[in-house]
């Protein structure tokens, strides 16, 4: 997970590095526990120019560099801590100013704040702001830590405060929490997701850093597979996270996802000029409701115009694996492999064959 600390003030002399550098050596351990990367950015360093851009922001269409380079660090960002100051009753210009460029990027983020000022320790700003944030669909989190000048500031320096520190570190737990609980709507959202089969599902292409859910997820569907076919000798069965983590950078792997479980996925690539189809797998509890077929049949849509047929392995004993895959099209090689798995293909060229295969 990835959390930016926006430094807001450009203005020369501001104490907003002071409380930023405060910030990340107080939470940074804490970050470590979490699995939290803390990014620090400071909007001086982005020289935006008041907006610029000519089509909406909700277009996604951006002209200028300044543009792109903006949307690229918010947008790889899964939370954000904006260390802002309070000029006037409300937050800097400059703030307001980097959350009008951009609008996608912004959605079902956590934001938190920490505010410095004089009368209210910049509480007013963050009024402010959130009123802002959400209509960007930012998602202000209820923890805040709000730092009187006159009373924090010592040499140019943030004097020591235990409590203060802590309300640092609570406020990046609730923002952990609450993006974690987000992630669900941000992926739906993400470019490359697109509908799944049951409503409120979505489907998207798996990283490695999907792993973990995928190892979860054979473990739970091969069982069947081992106990129809008396074997144990099923990779999916026994392969690790980090084993998990390398095959899911080498194959297009789908996966359905609804509420942030892991419902389905299916593996494919390509070899020769044959479209190779893999680990179609379904939560036991969602069976015989069509993700299977669904899976498969976007796995098909994927393969190559050039590819002359696919190629999938089941066990030889997988009857109701089998009756899909007949189902759809496929036919069986004659004799099982000595492995106790059995290939089936699907021409795509007007000319039949078979090939074996494993995956």
């Amino acid at each position: 997970m990835r959390v930016l600390t926006l430094v807001c003030s450009t203005r020369p002399g501001a104490l907003g590095p002071v409380v930023g550098q405060w910030l990340l050596e107080t939470v940074t351990p804490r970050a470590a526990e979490l699995g939290v990367e803390l990014v620090p950015v400071a909007l001086s360093d982005l020289n935006l120019p008041f907006l610029d851009e000519e089509e909406h922001p909700s277009s996604g269409v951006y002209q200028h560099e300044h543009t792109r380079r903006w949307s690229a660090v918010a947008d790889s960002a899964d939370g954000f801590i904006a260390i802002t100051p309070e000029y006037n009753y409300g937050m800097p210009a400059t703030l307001k100013n980097a959350l009008d460029y951009l609008s996608r990027e912004w959605a079902w983020k956590p934001i938190g704040f920490v505010s410095y000022g004089n009368t209210s320790a910049g509480t007013r700003s963050v009024q402010h702001a959130k009123q802002v944030v959400t209509t960007l669909r930012l998602v202000p989190v209820g923890a805040t830590v709000a730092i009187r000048i006159g009373d924090a500031l010592q040499n140019g320096r943030l004097r020591p405060d235990a409590a203060r520190d802590r309300a640092g570190v609570g406020l990046l737990d609730e923002l952990v929490r609450v993006a974690h609980a987000l992630r669900p709507m941000r992926e739906r959202a993400r470019p490359g997701a697109f509908s799944g089969p049951l409503p409120g599902s979505y489907a998207r292409r798996l990283t490695p850093d999907d792993a973990p859910q995928v190892t979860v997820l054979q473990r739970c569907c091969w069982v069947d597979e081992a106990l129809v076919n008396g074997t144990m000798a099923i990779p999916a069965l026994h392969e690790s996270p980090e084993q998990v983590h390398e095959w899911l950078a080498t194959w297009h792997t789908t996966g359905i996802w609804l509420d942030g479980r892991l419902l389905g996925m299916v593996r494919t690539r390509r070899s020769g000029t044959d479209w190779h189809v893999g680990r179609l797998a379904v939560v036991p509890d969602l069976r015989g409701q069509g993700l299977g077929r669904w899976l498969l049949r976007t796995a098909e849509a994927a393969a190559d115009s050039d590819c002359r047929r696919i190629v999938l392995v089941t066990g030889a004993k997988s009857l109701r694996n089998i009756d899909l895959y007949r189902s759809e099209g496929y036919q069986s090689a004659p004799v099982a492999s000595s492995d106790g798995t059995t290939c089936l293909t699907k021409d795509l060229s007007g000319e039949a064959g078979l090939t074996t295969s494993a995956d």
